[in-house]
């Protein structure tokens, strides 16, 4: 339903977007993932028409919008800090864009009465929005960006301003919401647990670059390379050589991998090894190349401990089902099918 094609910008002289193209289809909800300053809500801010890009086009059911004003595009804007109008009630906040479209009072009307259904906020019509909670006032933002029946919906960092459970609170409320709507949704955040709770399909940006797109099961079990790892939290990450086929030199030692790596042997490359694999005591004893390490801090995470070892000069993060004191020493290693050897970049 869009496309945005090969979209470069410009800031302060440096290259903010490089060369971004991606889909988003009818129903979608796809989110833009990266760190601040990767260039995600400018994107936000060309689809929408509120910045030009140096070049590039943004394209409508095959048509190329990128001349288009803003008010022609037909697409809802939700920002981070919900943009409401503090002197004006629930219902005047989302009649808004209804008048600005020009529409009849009595369609507005019914428009407005539609939308307080659809949050059951029809008690709370006639209320300041100043005296609403950030959740209620997240729901009015959303249903005032629904109500003029958008073609396409953004949302830029909507919970970035809510504290941890807050936000926790209303990611299931809200994933409903955007999923009833049945429109194609661009969601903007830096927080992973926001986007894999929500998305339908991830793109990860970083400096400017489209690093890798996909359902968010596959970005979890298959990063594209080392950075996206990292941003995730995925795991340790130890540097390493590519020895020959499926055998990598690492400061623990030579590591074997289960399968081929398509990296070119000679390389550089990064193996992840996830904290949750990890085979600890006995258990790793049995595998044919172990680890000695030391612990030196256990901390409980509810399921399970998450211990930090000292394994030779590196530090590596493993789960551990049981406490274990500082300054014991711990056998621990990893399936050669648990190894994921990764691009560096």
């Amino acid at each position: 339903m869009l496309r945005v094609e090969e979209i470069y910008k410009d800031y302060d002289g440096k290259p903010l977007l490089r060369g971004i193209t991606f889909e988003v289809g009818q129903g979608e909800l796809v989110c833009l993932l990266g760190s601040s300053g990767s260039g995600k809500s400018t994107m936000l801010r060309i689809i929408a028409g509120l910045e030009d890009p140096k070049s590039g086009k943004v394209c409508l059911d095959g048509i190329d919008i990128s001349q288009k004003p803003t008010h022609e595009r037909g697409f809802g804007l939700m920002f981070q800090d919900y943009a409401l109008f503090p002197h004006r009630s629930v219902a005047e906040n989302i009649a808004f864009g209804l008048r600005m479209a020009r529409l009849p009072k009595s369609e507005i009307d019914i428009l407005v009465r539609k939308a307080l259904e659809s949050i059951h906020m029809q008690d709370f019509a006639a209320r300041p929005v100043t005296e609403l909670s950030g959740g209620e006032q997240q729901r009015v933002a959303l249903a005032r960006a629904l109500a003029p029946d958008p073609r396409l919906l953004m949302l830029d960092e909507p919970l970035g301003a809510l504290d941890h459970s807050l936000r926790t609170e209303l990611l299931k409320d809200l994933r409903k919401r955007l999923h009833d709507s049945q429109k194609p949704v661009i969601y903007v955040t830096h927080d992973q647990e926001e986007a894999f709770a929500l998305a339908d399909r991830l793109l990860l940006l970083n400096d400017g670059l489209l690093v890798q797109e996909g359902a968010p099961e596959t970005v979890f079990n298959r990063p594209a390379n080392a950075w996206v790892a990292s941003f995730l939290g995925l795991g340790n990450l130890v540097p390493g050589k590519i020895i020959d086929d499926g055998r990598v030199e690492t400061a623990l030692g030579l590591l074997e991998l289960q399968t081929q790596s398509e990296i070119e042997i000679g390389s550089d490359c990064v193996l992840l090894l996830r904290p949750e694999d990890a085979l600890l005591g006995e258990k790793a004893e049995q595998l044919a190349h172990h680890l000695r390490a030391i612990v030196r801090d256990s901390v409980f995470q509810g399921e399970h401990y998450r211990l930090e070892v000292l394994a030779g000069d590196t530090l590596l993060q493993v789960n551990s089902q049981y406490d274990i004191d500082p300054g014991q020493p711990l056998s621990l290693g990893w399936l050669q099918n648990a190894l994921l050897c990764l691009p560096v970049s």
